[in-house]
């Protein structure tokens, strides 16, 4: 039973993926990514990660989910038409990257992944709240902090681009 769910909710992150990066409306592109971080949640659900699973939906899909549609609106971007496409080279190397990226899984699925010796007892305690916040609070603090910092300074840079175009309209009426 496991793995017709873990298949069934493989299928639905590959799509709700496709479907976000397909999709011509930014808004809807955030919306299938919301559906993407819940599939990633169950699948940390099968891993027995239950932990992981909750940061998942309440970190991602919630907080960062709501960051992007608070930007995604404050700039208009739904409305935005882009008209021809201003960088010719994107596309083609979107194509090649995803070609390398199916290449590099399929050679994974064919060869399969060693995973590091570990006990049973370790193994358990890998998605533990202990584990990964003595981990991410002594190893990786300071990339911690950095990010936070820089997601400040995005939600600023917005709000400042934003009201700098609207000063712009508003002396032109």
């Amino acid at each position: 039973m496991a793995t017709v769910i873990f298949y069934l909710t493989a299928i639905v992150a590959i799509l709700a993926a496709l479907a976000m990066v397909l999709s011509p409306n930014a808004v809807h592109s955030a919306l299938f990514l919301i559906l993407n971080f819940c599939s990633v949640a169950v699948l940390y659900l099968l891993l027995r990660a239950p932990f992981l699973a909750a940061v998942q939906v309440t970190v991602y899909a919630g907080a960062i989910m709501v960051l992007f549609l608070f930007v995604i609106m404050l700039l208009g971007a739904e409305k935005a038409d882009l008209g021809s496409e201003p960088v010719g080279w994107q596309k083609p190397v979107a194509i090649l990257l995803g070609i390398v990226l199916l290449v590099e899984g399929g050679f994974v699925a064919y060869r399969g992944i060693r995973l590091p010796d570990m006990t049973a007892a370790q193994a358990n305690d890998i998605g533990s709240p202990i584990t990964i916040s003595s981990v991410l609070f002594s190893k990786y603090l300071l990339p911690f902090e950095i990010i936070s910092i820089l997601l400040l300074i995005a939600i600023v840079g917005t709000v400042v681009l934003t009201r700098r175009d609207r000063a712009h309209l508003r002396e032109e009426a």
